[in-house]
């Protein structure tokens, strides 16, 4: 089964194209292939399409995990059924890798841009050609973001909010994961995490910060123990004149590592306190990451 609903695209034929950036440099506008920051999506023919069958979801996702690289069907034995597989499970791959491949056919249409589901003599390959998946476009995107985010932050600020944009949820959302599927989802929901807190620092030094403390404390409620959260409202708050907030949240952060783990801060949080009692002035200037 497949179903599909239009997305907007100004330029149909054209997938990546580049505009200008903030600082004047190009920067890729990106219309991935197979999307799966979220539920679990091919995109071709200007029409995001889904795939029916929890089988050929997770088939598909175990795919889209390196595509280009061949999968032993030994992988997708366990990817597929866990410790339990089939009496027939050999015959039920290659079932399973039969309608996959046809459902893909189906959606490349004249163009034949989708992607594609070879047999190799050492197992399966999805291959992508030219297109990307959602989860490389946001690497890449990330990558390029922290490598020009001293030069030029505001480049790396819009690079970030244009990686970030491509999550429409939990990775493979709509998928039974199995190991492969599932370790690459937590691996991408940390790098998702310390994308935000680049924007978040990012935000601190280019714009007010106080439009950056109430996401800030929303953030240190989800993740208590991630001290660059606390150290960056801690820094927010100083810079718009609240010092004793931000002393308090130290304290609070201090109390809860010692109540509930035994721990100390660690020493850059502890250092960062001490730069905000002696009120000095590097934390008036922008502070690099």
């Amino acid at each position: 089964m497949i179903t599909y609903s239009q997305f907007e695209d100004a330029h149909p034929n054209n997938d990546r194209r580049l505009h200008s950036g903030p600082s004047g440099l190009d920067v890729s506008l990106t219309r991935p292939v197979c999307a799966f920051l979220g539920p679990l999506e091919v995109r071709t023919g200007g029409r995001t399409h889904t795939v029916g069958g929890n089988r050929q979801r997770t088939l598909l996702a175990a795919l889209l995990v390196s595509p280009g690289r061949p999968l032993a069907a030994e992988q997708l034995y366990t990817e597929l059924w866990g410790e339990n597989p089939p009496p027939t499970f050999e015959n039920s791959l290659q079932a399973h890798v039969y309608r996959l491949r046809r459902t893909l056919q189906q959606l490349a249409g004249p163009d034949g841009r989708a992607p594609e589901l070879l047999t190799r003599s050492s197992g399966y390959v999805l291959e992508l050609g030219d297109e990307e998946t959602d989860a490389a476009a946001f690497r890449r995107l990330a990558g390029q973001a922290r490598a020009c985010a001293r030069h030029t932050p505001d480049q790396a600020l819009h690079l970030l909010d244009e990686a970030l944009a491509l999550w429409r949820g939990a990775p493979f959302q709509d998928v039974t994961q199995g190991p492969m599927s599932q370790s690459v989802a937590l691996a991408l929901e940390e790098e998702q995490l310390c994308a935000v807190e680049d924007k978040l620092w990012l935000e601190i030094q280019l714009a007010d910060p106080v439009h950056s403390i109430s996401e800030l404390k929303r953030m240190r409620t989800i993740h208590p123990w991630r001290e660059r959260l606390t150290e960056m409202l801690m820094l927010a708050l100083y810079r718009t004149g609240r010092q004793a907030e931000a002393v308090e949240t130290y304290n609070s952060t201090r109390h809860r590592l010692a109540s509930e783990l035994g721990m100390e801060p660690s020493l850059k949080l502890r250092q960062r306190l001490q730069q905000i009692l002696n009120q000095a002035p590097s934390l008036d200037a922008a502070v690099p990451a």
